[in-house]
């Protein structure tokens, strides 16, 4: 199983404006590895995700292509490798939702029905996959108990709801995971917890896409970082080469605010997605800003005229 991203670029219209969300990024993931797209709240790491499962709003305008298996290792219908931008809905809902790409929500109780218990959730989740397996052989894949499945959204913990969110994603039994800010809410030891399950399931040969903004979390499990900023990736690198040298002036910085290393934060605030400035984003609020800064630095590993 791969995923590859070529140019994915999407724009919201508002009334008066358009929203740079994404622009132009491009990068691979293949069986086995966790790729961690890391930022700021708002640079566009969450419309990525929902961009290549179908799911943006009718203001939306994409383009680009993201191939699932480009080397036909696994194929759709027609044979051919499946390009999840141009698929239709309805490809997209019988055969890549649940079956080929598993979502882990953001605050994942609140994506629970709230009048429904963790087995209901379950067993109709199995049922529309047309899975054999049942609640609670699947609920204890994800560390849940049969006595938690009777729980409603409500009665779970942190922990317990992050659990029944993995069990959702797992049901069809998806080569590729996809995990959207998945320790938003919870303490350290849940945050621990969470990237261990994440890393075993890269271990047992799933793709992952974690999108975070947590660096902490992204170290413990990420064979590879790609950094984004105002909607563009900035830097991609393997994850060892990343926490250690940095080569974007904003990936320094980030690392830089982390409360076990110089715990000093970027220095200003994100530009609006409405109104970009020209050449590089980051140039407002980067130390080494030149005049060369006002054209568009291309990305070969790191966007920046002065690496």
């Amino acid at each position: 199983m791969k995923l590859r991203v070529d140019g994915l670029t999407v724009r919201f219209r508002i009334p008066g404006a358009t929203v740079h969300a994404v622009t132009d990024a491009s990068f691979e993931l293949s069986e086995g590895r966790c790729l961690a797209l890391v930022g700021e709240s708002g640079c566009g790491k969450s419309v990525m995700a929902h961009a290549l499962l179908g799911l943006l709003p009718a203001n939306a305008t994409v383009t680009g292509h993201a191939w699932l298996d480009p080397t036909a290792t696994r194929t759709d219908s027609s044979g051919e490798a499946l390009d999840l931008i141009t698929a239709p809905e309805k490809t997209l809902a019988r055969q890549v939702r649940g079956r080929r790409i598993g979502l882990i929500p953001q605050s994942p109780a609140a994506h629970l029905t709230p009048v429904r218990t963790a087995r209901a959730h379950l067993a109709e989740t199995l049922r529309e996959l047309g899975r054999t397996e049942t609640p609670d052989a699947l609920a204890a894949r994800a560390g849940l108990r049969p006595e938690d499945l009777d729980r409603y959204p409500h009665q779970l913990s942190g922990g317990m709801a992050q659990r029944v969110a993995n069990a959702l994603a797992l049901a069809g039994d998806p080569p590729l995971i996809i995990a959207d800010e998945p320790t938003t809410g919870l303490d350290r030891p849940l945050v621990d917890a969470t990237m261990t399950e994440l890393r075993r399931l890269r271990d047992e040969g799933r793709a992952v896409l974690l999108i975070t903004h947590d660096l902490r979390a992204a170290e413990q499990v990420a064979d590879e970082v790609a950094v984004m900023y105002a909607g563009r990736i900035v830097e991609l690198a393997e994850a060892e080469s990343f926490f250690t040298r940095p080569r974007h002036p904003y990936a320094r910085g980030l690392l830089d605010a982390l409360p076990t290393r110089a715990f000093k934060p970027v220095p200003g605030r994100p530009p609006e997605l409405t109104r970009l400035p020209a050449g590089c984003a980051f140039q407002p609020r980067c130390p080494l800003a030149t005049p060369l800064c006002d054209e568009q630095p291309k990305l070969n590993g790191v966007a920046c005229h002065h690496v």
